[in-house]
């Protein structure tokens, strides 16, 4: 028979929380006063690092206790005004994270810890401890001489100048230890070394307190009105109670801790309810019964319902983008360091949200961005004075909704890229290019594979190196990534996301027996045109509506599709808009406005250019959901 609970259930739980809480640590030891340290940020540090402490002893993380231990040491000197900051003690708490952060991924992958790199670092950490109280002692002892010494010897006759700082720091540093013991007989006979002993000081002295071993402490470390010895003992939580117990009593009744794989499950079944009760909507219908009317109404009550559960259980989804922003503070600081540059980042609109899928797979493009700006960007303080720029560059990472989409840039005021190496690189490179291509069209060739105009690849980054990478993660994830420049001022990355990779609101439409859904936030309108707004420029048909040209593409020609409507005044035009272009899409009928559920149609079959997805229809049958920014390609390269 065995009690004992299996705590290896709860290694994951701890795990996250505990990435949690070094994040924590590290943004507010980014954002620290080295000369007035905040006491809130103190103590939400010294919390962050005694809750890895006591999981990590209760799991056996040996490792991690090891260096937390240390690091709740520093920060509870610090809470009590007993450790001083510097930009070096800065650096080595921001490594000791960087170490805990490899324990964790090291004891969650269940690898064997590196035991040396754990003694070094708390050995290091031991240090700064051992090292700032040293240094603390000998700024005491120095004021405490300056302020004592000299203030006796204005009130007194000057001794001799040749032993007078002898003399004075002699006396102090016999008597904070022991009574005269006749080693200096000339300073027993002064007033002013009489002055403690006989306590015969002059009225225009305060009466100093007594100088002794003992009382020296306190006047250093004597706790504030509002943690007196006395309330102290008042209240006298236990430990764990007053850090984790609390934390979490104040945040059990607010949320929980879900495993994602729960929730993605949830997501799928609701879809699956979702196409369901589309189903129910087409029986319903074709029903002719005297009960059809109260049929109708129950279903139309179920698709409210079903709406508003897939829409809450999809905000579960999502994350607020600052989990993927709050990690660059430390990339920039760290970056601009090791480059000799000056950069200030500028974070806007983290607190827009985004599916959680999205938000796992942000991460590395963005830091690839980021670090080629700051290398290749911004300029050297140097040569931005000589421009007439500010030495500190200004990286900006901005986030914000438009429409459908997440709009994330990464954009720096720095020296731009430069068309004409892009251009050359491109001749060497034996790519063909337009006549006269737009600063759109060779901005797009940095994020060829292999192509760079950097002098020299450095270990941060080269401008170009990897971009491809970069473009083909943005574009599995349904986005895609635009560039804009301007030499001398800077360049934006913008990165469009959907914002979410499970739902979308789209217009149901046929062509020949096949059915396609766009995304309802492209279209404009839809339009039959008359013989007169149908116009052919260079070989483009175009659509001429209200003085704007709208080139026409036929969707039934991209998709290969027999038997579709081929003459443009029969059929419909719908006005699409994307970044890229816009443009009139030629389709047979328009059937209705519908919500659906994506699903992947690469997972289940293959890539099809155009498509985005797949979606299941009330009927059972499957519709393709039409990727319009790809479709946007067909376009020809005409100024109209």
């Amino acid at each position: 028979m065995s009690d004992e609970i299996d705590l290896s259930q709860f290694h994951g739980v701890f795990i996250e929380e505990s990435y949690e809480h070094l994040d924590t640590m590290e943004r507010l030891l980014m954002a620290l006063s080295i000369e007035a340290p905040d006491k809130e940020d103190l103590n939400s540090i010294f919390r962050a690092a005694h809750s890895i402490k006591g999981g990590s002893g209760i799991f056996g993380f040996d490792a991690l206790t090891t260096v937390t231990h240390v690091m709740e040491n520093i920060f509870d000197k610090a809470r009590q005004n007993l450790f001083n900051f510097s930009a070096s003690v800065i650096d080595d708490l921001l490594k000791a994270i960087d170490l805990l952060r490899t324990l964790l991924n090291d004891y969650a992958e269940a690898k064997d810890v590196d035991v040396s790199a754990v003694d070094k670092m708390a050995k290091q950490l031991e240090s700064l401890i051992s090292k700032d109280e040293k240094q603390d002692k000998q700024e005491q002892q120095d004021k405490q001489e300056h302020e004592e010494g000299f203030g006796f010897f204005e009130e007194q006759p000057s001794a001799p100048s040749s032993n007078q700082d002898d003399e004075a720091f002699g006396f102090f540093e016999e008597n904070l230890v022991k009574s005269d013991n006749g080693a200096n007989k000339e300073s027993d006979t002064e007033d002013g070394f009489g002055f403690f002993e006989l306590n015969d000081a002059p009225e225009s002295l305060p009466t100093p307190t007594p100088i002794a071993p003992t009382p020296i402490a306190p006047t250093t470390i004597a706790p504030t009105p509002k943690e007196s010895d006395s309330t102290k003992q008042d209240k006298k939580p236990p430990p764990q109670k007053s850090i984790n117990q609390a934390k979490t009593e104040s945040l059990e009744s607010s949320s929980i801790r879900v495993d994602t794989t729960k929730v993605d499950s949830l997501v799928n079944l609701v879809g699956e309810l979702v196409i369901t009760q589309s189903m129910l909507n087409v029986i319903g219908a074709e029903i002719d019964a005297p009960q059809k009317e109260r049929l109708m109404t129950a279903l139309a009550e179920l698709e409210r319902n079903t709406r508003e559960l897939q829409e809450s259980i999809m905000s579960i989804r999502m994350l607020p983008l600052s989990f993927v922003f709050n990690r660059f503070p430390r990339v920039v600081r760290d970056l601009s360091l090791k480059l000799n540059k000056k950069v200030e980042l500028v974070i806007e609109g983290g607190q827009t949200e985004i599916d959680k899928g999205l938000i796992e797979k942000l991460v590395d493009p963005l830091t690839h961005l980021v670090r080629n700006s700051l290398d290749h960007g911004i300029e050297m303080p140097e040569v931005r004075q000589a421009q007439g720029k500010p030495e500190e560059g200004i990286l900006t990472l901005k986030a914000e909704q438009k429409g459908g989409n997440i709009v994330i840039s990464v954009s720096d005021d720095g020296a731009g890229l430069n068309r004409e190496k892009i251009l050359q690189k491109a001749k060497d490179k034996g790519i063909t290019l337009p006549a006269n291509p737009t600063d759109f069209q060779i901005w797009q060739l940095i994020m060829a594979p292999g192509f760079s105009t950097a002098a020299e690849v450095t270990d941060v980054s080269g401008r170009g190196v990897g971009m491809d990478v970069v473009k083909r993660n943005i574009e599995a994830m349904s986005g895609r990534i635009e560039i804009n420049s301007i030499a001398g001022a800077g360049s934006e990355f913008q990165i469009y996301l959907p914002l979410t990779l499970a739902i979308l609101d789209g217009m149901s439409v046929v062509v020949a027996d096949q059915l396609f859904i766009i995304p309802l936030v492209n279209i404009i309108e839809s339009i039959q045109p008359s013989p007169d707004q149908l116009k052919n420029i260079s070989n483009q048909k175009i659509l001429d509506l209200r003085n704007t040209y709208w080139p026409i593409v036929s969707l039934h020609e991209v998709m290969d599709i027999e038997g579709a409507e081929t003459q443009e005044q029969k059929a419909i035009l719908i006005l699409i808009e994307t970044t890229k272009a816009r443009f009139a899409l030629m389709v047979d009928n328009i059937i209705g406005q519908q919500q659906v559920v994506i699903k992947s149609l690469e997972q289940h079959y293959r890539r099809v250019k155009g498509v985005g997805g797949a979606t299941i229809m009330g009927d059972g049958s499957v519709a393709l959901i039409l990727d319009v920014d790809s479709l946007s390609t067909q376009v020809k390269e005409t100024d109209f």
